[in-house]
């Protein structure tokens, strides 16, 4: 509300908002040089007449609005004591292979062995030193870490897809083994409606897979609910679902890598559904074989495969994240409770809230990102790493060295060479201990491509060692 002052109505506004000091001594000025009564300005910005009156002048003298510089207190701890208080908390851990500090535990691990760090900081210091460099090492969350070696041609090829959809294109998957749990009591409402109360302890009535289709068009989706996405249960949607559209019109399907969508059962349904004869099963014998069948778009119906590790490519993805969070955080006591609220959410959607979804990622700067994963991975736990996504990486590198060199920089593929050939050793009793031939053999084949990439690029001015 506004307030009366002098003889004119001014709005409270200023005060009340919170503003930095700046902000408010630029607004004295201007007030002041609007002619506006200096007790009518304090009472505006909300400070005492003998300010305003310090910060005319100084804005009249000097042009500046900042504060003077003040000495402050002396700083305890020197800023080399504060680098090994960060490095301590962010680079170590508190039991020897595993733990996350807390403040409270560096505060005692500290206060128990001074030649940590040199000193023995306080909780509340510990979070301050870790608060003015924006550190935050108690956070985390997740990612999908890119594994396939041919993770971008096949990006590139559905970004191109979604960038210049055909007319039917269509995004499925499963999500399977949804829990099905009822709370043990109803959830309670606290007064004034300000919080939902929900009941820690549940009961179990087993697991739920849902099989989703959306549309790219219009953002709708066809849902089914089963017991479980076997084989069967797949190719029984998958015909339901090609059966809606015409004979006539063609359909491009985007999925995953699952061994149900790249299975000879699969290549006989698309040949019947396609009206084309299916290649007998002895020419289609191996997953890649049958991939690169239903990928032929000389056929009805399309497949497309997202990059292994590369499910976040597949729109229908998004959308099972929605449906989580508007269905399954509640309360079911059998599979048809939880079917039926599925069903009712899917056909609300389809009703009110679908839309076409926007894809607007290139990709652009995951070369370099996956090398930079890649070199600290191998830096800092190059003994853990499992051979087989150590061959899968050493692939992709390779891949991006010969075929996407332009989009990383020298500079990162110089700090890649130099941890590489610091981990050789490593990497050579991690082949030298596999016991499966095959995949001994593999992972020597990736390593010495790698290696060899890696000279041709470098050559003649660095060595990198085998």
């Amino acid at each position: 509300m506004p307030r009366r002052v002098g003889d004119s109505l001014y709005p409270t506004v200023l005060p009340e908002r919170r503003i930095s000091p700046l902000s408010r001594r630029q607004a004295i000025v201007a007030l002041a040089d609007a002619r506006i009564a200096l007790n009518t300005i304090a009472n505006l910005v909300g400070r005492s007449l003998s300010s305003v009156r310090r910060w005319i002048r100084r804005a009249k003298g000097t042009g500046k609005l900042h504060d003077h510089a003040r000495s402050g207190r002396p700083a305890i701890y020197p800023q080399e004591v504060r680098l090994r208080i960060v490095a301590f908390y962010c680079q170590t851990r508190p039991l020897p292979t595993c733990g996350r500090w807390t403040l409270r535990w560096a505060e005692r691990r500290l206060q128990a062995d001074h030649a940590a760090v040199g000193a023995a900081p306080s909780k509340s210091t510990l979070h301050r030193v870790l608060q003015s460099n924006r550190l935050k090492p108690h956070q985390s969350r997740y990612f999908l870490h890119i594994t396939d070696p041919d993770f971008f041609p096949k990006m590139e090829h559905l970004v191109g897809l979604y960038r210049s959809p055909p007319a039917n294109l269509i995004f499925f998957d499963e999500c399977p083994g949804i829990q099905i749990r009822k709370r043990l009591t109803p959830d309670l409402q606290t007064d004034g409606m300000r919080k939902r109360l929900e009941e820690f302890e549940y009961i179990r009535h087993g697991t739920l897979d849902v099989l989703a289709f959306l549309h790219h068009a219009d953002g709708k989706v066809h849902l089914e609910c089963r017991a479980d996405h076997k084989t069967d249960t797949f190719l029984a949607v998958f015909r339901r679902h090609a059966n809606r559209f015409p004979q006539s019109e063609p359909l491009h399907y985007v999925m995953d890598n699952l061994s149900s969508h790249r299975g000879y059962p699969l290549c006989r349904l698309v040949a019947e559904l396609s009206a084309v004869a299916c290649p007998p099963e002895q020419q289609l014998c191996t997953t890649d074989k049958r991939a690169e069948w239903l990928a032929r778009e000389d056929k009805r119906i399309v497949i497309h495969y997202t990059p292994y590790h590369g499910s976040w490519l597949n729109w229908i993805e998004f959308w099972f994240a929605i449906m989580g969070r508007k269905v399954l955080g509640e309360s079911f006591g059998s599979p048809d409770e939880l079917k039926a609220a599925l069903e009712a959410f899917a056909a609300d959607w389809n009703t009110h809230l679908a839309h076409p979804f926007q894809w607007s990622c290139d990709g652009s700067g995951l070369h370099e990102k996956a090398v930079k994963r890649f070199t600290k991975m191998l830096q800092s736990s190059a003994p853990q790493l499992e051979l087989r996504i150590l061959t899968k990486q050493m692939g992709l590198l390779t891949n991006l060295l010969r075929d996407y060199l332009s989009q990383v920089s020298k500079e990162t593929w110089e700090q890649f060479a130099d941890v590489l050939r610091s981990q050789s050793d490593t990497i050579t009793e991690l082949i030298e201990g596999e016991p499966g031939p095959r995949r001994k053999h593999n992972a020597q084949q990736a390593f010495t491509s790698l290696t060899e990439a890696l000279h041709e690029y470098f050559a003649p001015t660095q060595q990198i060692a085998a």
